[in-house]
């Protein structure tokens, strides 16, 4: 389903004439309002009048998400605190969060742009969305529920966390629709299995993850679990929020459209930041043609990804890939690059194992090691006899050693590191509590 049919399938030389012109009244509007970008305009030699619109965006620098911390909190903002109609937040590291503001203007759009979404997710009007997404500074929960109302959705309103009520909230009022987080979409499918809950009783359809990277085997543990059809939705706060890109139902896995009418995309280079050509995988990029409080040129995100207009053409927009990894969170283990996101996809066709894992990194004198915890499937855990009470330690079986290994030579395969692989029980890896989880601990420097 095509939310708005004449933007999603907008000829390409007309999306781009649309871009053009978007972007220079951008251009000319932040340099009249935000210092910041007057400032950059002029270290680049533009001037509004002479910015002549896409080719010459790349000489402009980027904007990072330290330069929200160094405006805190409305530094960045193009409107008078009266004009604002919303803040959001999320959590800063330094103590200071990213802050970000809307106008009544911004608001429609973050709507319109999340009901187009859905509706490629499959949703349809009249159904019922379970909102697990965290209601309050994250821009996830209000985020999803104005769209959700903008498409006719029915919203449950339940945020994140709190399984037992979701549960039974997905068992009494029977909705379609479940969005969350990807590993609270795994801690959901868990417990059913867990409870023996009849899946008859639940009446989802469809899954709308995101807010975390997850690969496809994250899906397919989803999808079998919940008997959905799970896809991808993209977003962050500082461009929007929720709803920057979504993958169609029918497309799952071959990546999620840009609503390029909004935003414009670009690929560079993870350390030189040049452009990169469609296909080759960088960090995204992201400025916003039509933001009022908060427009945003050049926006480093972070993630890594590729993007791409070789699709059905259901929509013209273009594609970007799925999350590879973010460039801060790739480590660097004895001269080996390493997003740990790669794990995950070496997990999907690894036999006997779940997608549920953490990766350790840790340094012994100069060494630096690394260490991936996995937890069994359930099937071979419980055939072992490992999960019974009062089941003795002692060595793992044959059966494990043989996994353990076979996973360890996939990831130096494929990977080029010698990594010490540690196989738990089931349920004994950390688990969403509704929110976002980290995989990655790096304990090297403390």
């Amino acid at each position: 389903m095509l939310f708005n049919p004449a933007a999603e399938r907008m000829p390409l030389p007309q999306l781009r004439a649309l871009q053009n012109d978007r972007l220079r009244a951008q251009v000319a509007y932040v340099h009249a309002r935000v210092p910041f970008y007057q400032q950059r305009l002029a270290a680049a030699g533009l001037t509004p009048a002479g910015f002549r619109g896409l080719e010459d965006l790349p000489k402009l620098g980027f904007t990072k998400k330290t330069d929200f911390r160094d405006h805190y909190p409305f530094g960045l903002f193009a409107v008078p605190e009266a004009e604002v109609a919303r803040l959001h937040c999320s959590s800063g590291t330094t103590g200071k969060a990213t802050v970000v503001g809307y106008t009544a203007a911004d608001l429609a759009v973050f709507a319109e742009l999340v009901a187009r979404s859905l509706a490629a997710a499959g949703c349809r009007p009249g159904m019922k969305l379970q909102n697990a997404y965290g209601y309050g500074l994250f821009t996830g929960g209000l985020g999803i529920h104005y769209g959700a109302e903008k498409l006719g959705l029915t919203v449950i309103p339940v945020s994140g966390g709190s399984t037992d009520r979701q549960l039974q909230l997905l068992q009494d009022f029977r909705p379609e629709i479940l969005c969350a987080t990807p590993s609270y979409a795994q801690v959901l499918a868990e417990e059913i299995e867990r409870r023996g809950l009849d899946l008859g009783a639940i009446n989802l359809q469809y899954a709308v993850l995101g807010a975390e990277p997850w690969t496809e085997a994250i899906r397919q543990q989803v999808q079998a679990g919940l008997r959905v059809a799970a896809t991808n939705i993209y977003g962050l706060s500082e461009i929007m929020g929720p709803g920057v890109s979504q993958e169609d139902v029918d497309e799952r896995g071959t990546g999620s459209y840009v609503w390029e009418d909004h935003f414009y995309p670009e690929i560079v280079d993870r350390l030189t930041g040049e452009p990169l050509p469609h296909g080759a995988p960088g960090v995204l990029v992201l400025s916003t043609l039509t933001k009022q409080a908060l427009p945003i040129l050049r926006y480093w995100t972070g993630d890594i990804t590729h993007l791409s207009y070789e699709h059905s053409g259901k929509r013209t927009h273009v594609k970007m890939g799925p999350i590879r990894g973010r460039a801060d969170d790739m480590l660097i283990i004895r001269g080996v690059n390493f997003f740990p996101t790669q794990i995950e996809d070496l997990l999907q066709h690894a036999e006997h194992l779940s997608p549920c894992y953490q990766v350790v990194a840790t340094r012994r004198g100069r060494l630096d090691e690394v260490a991936v915890h996995v937890e069994v499937a359930a099937a071979l855990w419980q055939a072992l006899g490992l999960g019974a009470p009062g089941a003795a330690p002692g060595p793992p079986p044959d059966a494990l050693v043989r996994v353990q290994g076979a996973l360890a030579k996939k990831i130096k395969d494929n990977i080029g590191l010698s990594m010490a692989v540690h196989l738990v029980g089931p349920g004994q890896l950390p688990r969403s509590e509704g929110g976002k989880l980290n995989r990655v601990q790096d304990l090297r420097h403390l």
